[in-house]
Parts: C-alpha cells; sequence; structure tokens
C-alpha cells in the first residue's frame, strides 16, 4: 500500500471528504489543507452533463474574474506597424510580427497569451502544431483575433480567461490564488459559475452541473453546494 505523506494525511484529518460544504466554507477549508511552501494556485473543478463530443453541447466561454487571476500573464502581439503602439500601451509584453513568428518556428514558446488581428491569422496558422497543443492559439472566440488589440491586452492582464469543457466534460480553471482574501475567491467563483451556467447547451439534459470541487495546487478537492453559490 502506498505510504500518504505527513502533510497530506494532516491535510486528509481537517476536512470530511464525505461532505459537501457550501462555497464559503469551502474555500476557507482549502486554505487550511494547503501547505506548499509557494503561492499556490486556487482552482475550480466542474463536472458537466454535456458531452463534448457533440458540437452542440460543447461549452467554451471567457469570463473576467472580478479580482484577477493573481498571475502574471505574459502577452504576445502579433500585429501590423501600425498597431504596435496600442498594444504596448496596454501592457503588452512582447509585440512584432515576422520576427516573433519566426522564433516561435525555432521553439520559443515563453508567453502565456498570443493575441492578434484577423489580417495576420494566415501567417500564424502555420504555427499550429507549435502553438495548439500548447493552448497559445489564437481564437476569436476567446476574443484573442481582434482589431482592438489595446482592450484585448488589458482584458488578459485584468483577469480574463478563457475556458472549455474537455472530453470528460470537466472544465478546470485557476480562479486566484491562495493568499487572496476569502470574499475575492467567493466572488471569482461565483462570477466563473455564474458565466457556466449562462452557456447551458440547449441539447443538454438532464442535471447540467454534476459537482463542483475547489482545490489548491497539490491539495485534495472539497465538494461544494451548488446551492450556495446563490447564481
Amino acid at each position: 500500500m502506498a505510504k500518504i505523506a505527513k502533510k497530506r494525511r494532516e491535510a486528509l484529518s481537517k476536512f470530511d471528504k464525505n461532505k459537501v460544504y457550501s462555497l464559503a466554507d469551502a474555500v476557507q477549508v482549502v486554505k487550511d489543507i494547503t501547505y506548499t511552501k509557494f503561492d499556490a494556485s486556487f482552482d475550480i473543478d466542474v463536472r458537466l452533463g454535456v458531452d463534448p463530443r457533440k458540437a452542440n453541447q460543447m461549452v467554451r466561454g471567457i469570463v473576467t474574474l472580478p479580482h484577477g487571476t493573481g498571475k502574471v500573464v505574459r502577452v504576445l502581439v502579433l500585429c501590423t506597424p501600425d498597431k504596435e503602439d496600442e498594444a504596448k500601451a496596454a501592457g503588452a509584453d512582447h509585440v512584432g510580427l515576422d520576427e516573433y513568428i519566426e522564433k516561435i518556428k525555432k521553439g520559443w514558446t515563453d508567453i502565456d497569451v498570443i493575441i492578434t488581428m484577423p489580417s495576420v491569422m494566415p501567417k500564424i496558422g502555420a504555427l499550429g502544431k507549435i502553438l495548439g497543443p500548447r493552448g497559445l492559439m489564437p481564437n476569436p472566440k476567446a476574443g484573442t483575433v481582434t482589431m482592438e488589440v489595446g482592450k484585448a491586452v488589458s482584458d488578459v492582464k485584468a483577469g480574463k480567461i478563457d475556458f472549455k469543457v474537455d472530453k470528460y466534460g470537466i472544465i478546470h480553471s485557476g480562479i486566484g490564488k491562495v493568499n487572496f482574501t476569502n470574499d475575492k475567491l467567493v466572488d471569482n467563483a461565483r462570477e466563473m459559475m455564474s458565466t457556466i451556467i449562462k452557456l447551458k447547451p440547449t441539447a443538454a439534459k438532464g442535471t447540467y452541473v454534476k459537482s463542483i470541487y475547489l482545490s489548491s495546487t497539490m491539495s485534495p478537492g472539497i465538494q461544494v453546494d451548488a446551492k450556495s453559490l446563490n447564481v
């Protein structure tokens, strides 16, 4: 039998794994059982009653968390010269076009989000095999292919995130850091769930939100009572 580490054993002793907690209580429990020495991410996992294999049941959306994610997001804007100043003024970390396309072809992906313009997408299409597996490919549905590059950069820096259901029907997303106040984490979780609920596909039958769990980096998951979200 695998040996349970001391810290994990201690964490498991601080909550009832068979209990469904209110949102506020679950946030506190996650904080109580987080022992990482670094600034841990605070995550939410939502299992939905959808079949992602069917196009009419795919759930994908964008949400701007009211208190941000707490993560420093590195943004690359691939744009024409007339948009460079706008991107830089909005806080983009890297701005350019052909020189960055060449860097990416050589393996450079030291970024978190790529924002571009519709007219530039044909050039970026050739990078699909590099950017796709890393989740970096710009997408109009995610707001990362737009003429308003400055606004897109500002939104991403402010805590805008793109999420989608995986092949198992689960949405997994970071919604802050453990060092956020409880109120901020509750607000972010409610905003996330409100957005997910609004995206319910008409083709989805039965229970839409099957379960909600909160956790931090390396912590056990804590189940949340959906009714306590008040969304």
